[in-house]
């Protein structure tokens, strides 16, 4: 019984606040019907009035004092929902309610975003950082095929240039000069025969006349560069007429008139030219030895 009792005793407190609750909530509802007409003091007691009637009519028996205590926490705003102020917290704590909706995406954003350094990390960052190596590499490996000081000074001028975009960080100047030391070391590794064009046809010789000097003529034999096998060899020429490096597998290489005539009689006399071997081109060489004189000069079109 005494338990009992207790327990009555210390629910009645809470049963006053729940009530009073309750009629500060009815207050509020009843105050906007009342407070358009009354003054303060008519609104409280005409307020008071009303609460007493509603809840005689409900057969709840609520106290004077409950009804004072209603009207009071009415005026400080008790017991009403106010937002939280704006801060950081409140910020976490919206954001971890609504995770539901973007923790997904921000699972699949974080995914990309890992595969997208490994992919940086695997084409960018690894071959940026290989590219000295290679570049040392690739530089041991030309100059031991170069045999001509041309060559050699060649392949240490490239990689003065890989030395000085090293220093830098310039991954796009070493790797122009990897591949100027791959084209230099094709040149070097080529071998053939620089063969006069005899074939029915084809013009063995041509002539020009320079834009500056119209009385004079450039006198041209046409070659074409012809490897141990017999295929003819693409090789890369400097056009004096343009100035444009080209690829060609025929060319016009400048010779005296008197080289000139000679091989011209050369093919007069039977249609073939006997004597047809111009110069040659060494592994290991990137000038061309010529057995006819030359004073150098090249073109590519006629």
């Amino acid at each position: 019984m005494r338990s009992a009792s207790a327990a009555a005793q210390s629910r009645q407190p809470l049963d006053e606040v729940m009530l009073a609750m309750d009629v500060v909530d009815t207050l509020r509802h009843q105050e906007k019907v009342v407070a358009r007409e009354l003054s303060s003091d008519a609104r409280d007691e005409e307020l008071k009035q009303k609460l007493k009637r509603i809840y005689q009519a409900q057969g709840i028996d609520v106290s004077e004092q409950i009804i004072e205590e209603g009207v009071r926490a009415l005026q400080e705003d008790r017991f009403s929902y106010r937002s939280p102020p704006s801060g950081f917290s409140l910020y976490l704590a919206r954001l971890y309610v609504s995770r539901g909706s973007w923790l997904p995406w921000a699972g699949g954003l974080a995914l990309l975003c890992v595969i997208a350094i490994f992919a940086y990390q695997l084409m960018i960052v690894k071959p940026r950082e290989a590219l000295p190596g290679q570049l040392q590499s690739r530089y041991e490996q030309v100059l031991e095929k170069a045999e001509s000081e041309a060559g050699k000074n060649a392949v240490e001028s490239i990689y003065a240039q890989a030395d000085s975009s090293r220093r830098v960080d310039d991954a796009k100047g070493m790797q122009q000069a990897l591949g100027a030391l791959d084209e230099l070391e094709r040149n070097l590794d080529q071998s053939y025969t620089l063969q006069i064009v005899s074939r029915a046809g084809k013009r063995s010789g041509v002539w020009r006349i320079p834009d500056i000097n119209s009385s004079a003529r450039n006198y041209y034999i046409i070659v074409e560069a012809i490897d141990d096998s017999g295929t003819v060899q693409q090789v890369a020429i400097t056009n004096e007429e343009t100035g444009k490096a080209e690829t060609v597998s025929t060319w016009g290489v400048r010779v005296d008139e008197s080289t000139f005539r000679a091989i011209a009689a050369d093919k007069q006399d039977d249609g073939i030219i006997q004597n047809n071997v111009f110069g040659q081109k060494k592994r290991g060489y990137l000038e061309q030895e010529y057995l006819m004189p030359t004073p150098g000069g090249f073109i590519t079109s006629w």
